[in-house]
């Protein structure tokens, strides 16, 4: 594809848009090869025109949050990338929270602890997008984002901008309507309870503390590499398998938590699949339970 006509319409709303770019920095892994292009929308209609284009051109693209459950082939990947970082835009309007898909998890805490609205403690310290976590349904400590959020837009395959409730958006453990498909986040509404500043504070250094005592946060990973097994937890059937800090390359089992594998320096795509494929065969072999990945890999 020509990309002068997407160039054009990120240069009409003053989007940023790079040629080449390394996505090894947008994710919390830290590794990856390049894209060919990457494209910033700053607003709605930005995404709108650049996803009309990439359709009517039967371009395929990527699209990126801030990578947090990721991993990327070294080789990159051979198609553009939508960036939604500069979609970060959040407010408060009574006790709901209006936010673009781009805005941090752990801002739109703040920002809800700053106005003493209740419902997004759980989220502190996960180091990922709204969107991202709309379209996994992010959880953690008893919360999920289906108990707070009320609708939210998006932008379809052909640049359509539609708007879906909650009720109908299939959120449910690690899943969503999104999940699988070509639709992108835009804009979502959060509905939030008035509450306690200090408690919500309290509630919030609780579990970030639990977060530092008890995850590798000092090593790149993205975050829980398999989906949690029904009855179970991907940890405890590592750790029983024997697998912590098993290595392959510079990739690890974490010796702090087994549900994760960290870059402990170097690692390599392939260091982090082969790692991957070992835990599950040796943990299907130790309790007969076949892990589910939860990161999203990108490959060419």
């Amino acid at each position: 594809m020509d990309y002068r006509r997407i160039k054009e319409i990120c240069e009409k709303y003053g989007a940023e848009y790079g040629e080449t770019v390394c996505l090894a920095p947008y994710t919390s892994f830290k590794i990856g090869g390049n894209c060919p292009l990457m494209v910033n929308p700053n607003c709605v209609d930005c995404l709108k025109e650049l996803v009309a284009e990439f359709s009517a051109e039967k371009t395929e693209f990527r699209v990126l949050g801030k990578g947090s459950n990721l991993l990327v082939s070294d080789k990159g990947v051979s198609v553009p990338v939508i960036s939604l970082a500069a979609m970060n835009k959040a407010a408060v309007d009574g006790e709901r929270i209006l936010c673009g898909a781009g805005a941090s998890l752990i801002g739109l805490c703040r920002l809800a602890e700053e106005n003493s609205l209740s419902g997004l403690e759980f989220a502190y310290g996960i180091p990922g997008s709204a969107g991202g976590a709309v379209y996994m349904n992010a959880g953690a400590y008893g919360g999920e984002i289906k108990d707070i959020i009320r609708e939210c837009t998006y932008v379809d395959a052909q640049g359509r901008l539609i708007s879906i409730d909650a009720a109908d958006m299939e959120l449910s453990y690690r899943h969503s309507f999104f999940s699988g498909k070509n639709n992108i986040i835009a804009e979502i509404e959060l509905v939030m309870k008035r509450g306690d500043r200090n408690t919500i504070r309290g509630k919030m250094e609780e579990h970030m503390k639990a977060r530092k005592e008890k995850q590798p946060l000092e090593y790149p990973s993205a975050g829980s590499t398999f989906k949690r097994p029904e009855g179970n937890y991907a940890g405890r059937l590592i750790e029983k398998a024997g697998l912590k800090g098993f290595s392959v390359g510079g990739a690890q089992v974490s010796e702090k938590h087994c549900g994760f594998i960290v870059n402990k320096g170097g690692a390599s795509f392939e260091d982090v699949m082969n790692l991957i494929e070992a835990v599950r065969e040796k943990v299907s072999e130790s309790s007969g339970v076949i892990l589910e990945p939860e990161v999203v890999v990108w490959e060419q």
